[in-house]
Formats: structure tokens, sequence, C-alpha cells
């Protein structure tokens, strides 16, 4: 377990509820913010009844209602018990992560990292806080995917092994800070994207927590992105797109895929792309079979 002082940024879903955590058992949290939500006002809901943004908003609705109704991501994290945080003493709600409370609180604390998983974009003051900087859990393969629905994407590509996600310090564009690690889960023939991407966060949770005790040993870890790569954004997933990998994964898309989890860590001196590989399970510090991305 590291010493150094954490403060954590993280959405409600139970994924991350787990990773939130997982950071708390690793080092010493001062803090846990929740973003519940941005309020409602005039020009917000102008911008929304829009009849294509009413369309988009609505489909991606009823299909995240027909995902999750089940309730198994939070059986995917914590089984049979109910999802929560372990330290709800530390908790902060506040209804955006740019909420001028939450810079505050930062400023007051003064914690030696900041580890964000599952917010809105941050931007403003708060990118300034932190002695060890911001790390964010970004659920793809930064530089190539970048933003929103990644597994889907690398799916829908027809590249399974880019199927992942990124340790990156955060920066004031989107998912395009120095690269600290990828993640790659294991990837199986009977697998969908929800499996995939829940088991790609699990995997990140190991090495997230993982992070503040490197960085207090003193690893220099970061690497620019080589390329600016490619922006997903919500409204470029559409029902065509859905239907095309949902026949292609019934094909059997995924038959005969067989990859190991990796882990690769980007340190400094290194070049950008070396790798080195474990034997077995999640690498430590390297990939185990593919590429990095």
């Amino acid at each position: 377990m590291s010493s150094l002082s954490v403060m954590i940024l993280c959405g409600r879903s139970p994924r991350h509820l787990y990773v939130a955590n997982r950071l708390c058992r690793a080092a010493r949290p001062v803090a846990i913010v929740q973003e519940t939500g941005s309020r409602w006002n005039r020009e917000k809901l102008a911008k929304v009844i829009r009849p294509a943004v009413l369309w988009r908003k609505g489909w991606r609705w009823l299909r995240d209602r027909r995902r999750y109704a089940d309730g198994g991501e939070a059986r995917f994290f914590f089984g049979a018990a109910a999802p929560r945080l372990e330290r709800p003493d530390l908790l902060l709600e506040v209804p955006h992560i740019n909420h001028p409370q939450v810079a505050a609180l930062a400023d007051r604390l003064r914690p030696d990292l900041i580890a964000v998983f599952g917010t809105s974009l941050i931007r403003g003051p708060l990118l300034q806080q932190g002695r060890l900087g911001i790390v964010n859990l970004h659920g793809g393969l930064s530089p190539h995917y970048r933003g929103a629905d990644c597994t889907f994407w690398a799916l829908y590509n027809e590249q399974p092994e880019q199927v992942g996600c990124t340790l990156h310090f955060i920066d004031p564009g989107i998912d395009s800070g120095e690269l600290i690690a990828h993640i790659c889960p294991e990837v199986k023939p009977g697998d969908d994207e929800l499996t995939l991407f829940w088991r790609a966060v699990r995997d990140s949770a190991e090495v997230y927590a993982d992070l503040p005790a490197r960085l207090e040993r003193g690893e220099r870890l970061g690497q620019r992105q080589p390329v600016k790569g490619h922006l997903y954004q919500v409204k470029d997933r559409g029902w065509r797109h859905e239907s095309s990998l949902a026949a292609r994964m019934g094909g059997g898309l995924l038959r005969g895929v067989e990859l190991p989890a990796r882990v690769h860590w980007f340190r400094r001196h290194e070049q950008a792309g070396s790798t080195q590989t474990a034997s077995r399970g999640v690498a430590k510090d390297g990939n185990h079979g593919g590429k990095t991305p």
C-alpha cells in the first residue's frame, strides 16, 4: 500500500465504485467526489429537444436500458453483494465535476495524486491540482481509440486486439494526455462487447491500484501520444452500426480468437511502442501477445 494521498473523482455506476474501492485500498484516500449529473437549464433543454438530438439520446437510453437493466454490471464487479463505496465517509456529491466545490476541495486537501474514472471532461482550475498530476482511466486504447464506446468501435473495426483501457495523465484535450499504461483484457470466442469492456475495467483497476506505489518509488512514467488518433463521439454510434456488429458477432467475428491479458507501462526513457513480456496472466510490465498500438 502506498502512502501517497489520493483524491478520487468518479461516476456512480458499479464499475466506477469498484475502481474507487480498489484505489482506496492501494493508497491513502482523502476524498471521493461523485458526479451526479448536470442541472438542467433553459439552454441545455433547448439543445436536447432538437429532433436529431432527441432521437439520438432516446435511442441510446433505450439501448442502455436493455443492456444494463438486468444488473449484469453489478454482478460482474460485486457478485451477490450490493455495489457500494467502502469509504462513504469521504464522499462529496456534485452535479458536475467542474463545480467550484471540487477545485476548492483539491486546493484545501493538496492531494499527491488525483485519480479519475467515469466523469465528464475536466476543465478549468482543477487541471492545475495534484502534486504528481491528474490521472484518468479511459475505456479505450489511446491514441487510436479515444472518446466514447471504444470497445464497440474496436470490435466494429474487427480489431479485437485493440480492446482495452488506457491510464493517462489528463491535459486539456480528450484522452490525449501522456500515456501511462495500456491494459488489454483476455479475449475469447464467446465474448461480447460488455463482457470485454467490464473485463478490461476490472484488469485496469489492478493496474491503477499499482500506480501510486510506482510513483512513490520514483518511477518515471508517461510518454507523449505519438499520433492524434481518432476521437469517437457518442453520436457516431447509430442503429446501423449496432446491427452490423451484431450480425458479424453472431457470424463468428471472434471465432478462433484467443488473446491473453496484456499490460504495457510507458516509461519516459523508452521509445514509444517498446514492449516487455510476462509469462502468464495480466502482464505487469509489458505486452503478452499482440502489439502495442
